[in-house]
């Protein structure tokens, strides 16, 4: 006997049997095709339609309860709509299976392919949105796509040193001198196309031919290694201006947005070397140590710029009396053990240069590192737990004000503007020597 596949199945029967009585199987699927015998005509019999496939198996589940029975009868179809709904209908006119009573009930015809639909529909979404997000970039992404490749394909080699260059170079008024390759590609990617690399420490021959005929832009990562090289150039080039990435950063890694950021917040060459403290050869000039300046561009500007003017370089009359100061701190600072001297003192040359600040607590661990702008923020947010703050820039009553309240106990800095404190312990780096 033929019988239907359930994937083939066009609609299903579902029936629920009540029977008060113990009966098999058998005896339920006996009954249906006995008692509708005859009942439809020959082209809806159930054995014929059985036969034919156009019926499927019949399934009977069924379980027994205090003497009686209940289940339900299920029946795939491949017949149309209407004759499947016939042959439903004839199901509930049986009212005994076997010696006892039972009644039948049709709950539903089930369209099977209404679920098969939806799962089409579904799928269809998931292919669309994968096709949109996966293969589909528009056009605008396509454009950038391409610019950006034929950008980064204008690398060349410039001079006898064969230095990787932008194509701008030789026409353009102003140079940007960059470290390496990957700098030039970054720059290039994001349009700037009069960009060349050192490929080194170095400086090479044809690099300090283009300072003297062009105006000339260093642009350094943001760590001491950029500082370097910013004081090797101002040593045997014409330098025009200095732009440094932001803290801890390489300009290869940094944005299209903290790039111009970073290049409109150029210095002078003459700035850069009063706040690196180098003369015109590049070397450190020879000063007491609590008159350390940091490479910045705005910290004590107006006071650099105030000794320019007079025809010499002049500091801050605190900077002036720091002899006084150390003597008055001395005689009521908290004493540092040697252990913490040796931390604080290294955390001091890390942060050179950083523009910086590091909270440390009672464990002298470090709770985090802060750009000195956010270091009030920072500690007042933090209420507790602090010990001490290590920080490349100059410790002013503000600070030392916020410091007290919270409880820290100490604070290091390269300069110090505060003549007095009573809860805290204020000193200066040259005062952690062992």
């Amino acid at each position: 006997m033929a019988k239907i596949s359930p994937v083939a199945a066009k609609y299903i029967i579902h029936s629920a049997i009540a029977i008060e009585g113990i009966v098999d199987r058998p005896d339920v699927i006996g009954a249906i095709f006995g008692q509708t015998e005859g009942l439809l005509g020959n082209d809806l019999e159930l054995r014929e339609l059985q036969r034919s496939g156009r019926i499927g198996r019949i399934e009977v589940n069924m379980n027994t309860s205090g003497g009686k029975t209940q289940g339900e009868i299920i029946i795939p179809s491949s017949l149309d709509k209407t004759e499947t709904a016939i042959v439903a209908a004839a199901l509930e006119i049986i009212q005994r299976i076997g010696p006892c009573n039972s009644k039948i009930e049709v709950k539903k015809l089930e369209d099977v392919r209404t679920s098969k639909r939806q799962f089409v529909i579904n799928r269809a979404k998931e292919l669309l949105k994968h096709l949109m997000e996966q293969t589909l970039p528009d056009s605008q992404e396509l454009a950038d796509e391409v610019s950006q490749s034929v950008r980064m394909m204008e690398v060349m080699e410039y001079g006898a040193e064969k230095l990787a260059a932008g194509p701008a170079i030789d026409e353009s008024e102003e140079v940007i001198i960059v470290e390496g390759r990957a700098d030039v590609l970054t720059l290039l990617k994001h349009g700037f196309k009069n960009v060349i690399a050192m490929n080194g420490t170095s400086v090479p021959q044809t690099i300090k031919e283009l300072t003297q005929k062009k105006t000339v832009t260093v642009f350094v990562d943001g760590d001491r290694g950029g500082d370097l090289i910013i004081r090797e150039l101002l040593s045997v080039a014409e330098v025009d201006f200095v732009c440094k990435a932001p803290d801890g950063k390489e300009v290869e890694e940094i944005t299209k947005k903290e790039i111009h950021k970073a290049l409109r917040g150029r210095i002078t060459a003459e700035q850069a070397r009063l706040d690196l403290k180098i003369d015109s050869d590049g070397a450190l000039k020879e000063q007491a140590p609590s008159t350390r300046q940091n490479f910045s561009r705005n910290q004590q500007r107006p006071m650099l710029r105030r000794g320019i003017l007079n025809g010499k370089t002049e500091y801050p009359r605190q900077e002036q009396s720091a002899d006084g100061f150390r003597a008055a701190a001395a005689s009521r600072e908290k004493k540092l053990t040697v252990d913490e001297k040796k931390i604080f003192k290294q955390m001091m040359e890390d942060l050179f240069g950083t523009r910086g600040a590091c909270i440390f607590d009672q464990s002298l661990n470090v709770l985090g590192k802060v750009p000195l702008s956010e270091l009030a923020t920072t500690i007042k947010s933090l209420n507790s737990g602090v010990y001490a703050l290590v920080l490349d820039g100059t410790i002013d009553i503000e600070l030392v004000r916020v410091a007290e309240k919270i409880g820290i106990k100490h604070i290091i800095g390269t300069n110090s503007s505060v003549q007095e404190a009573q809860k805290i312990n204020v000193l200066m780096d040259e005062q952690l020597q062992l």
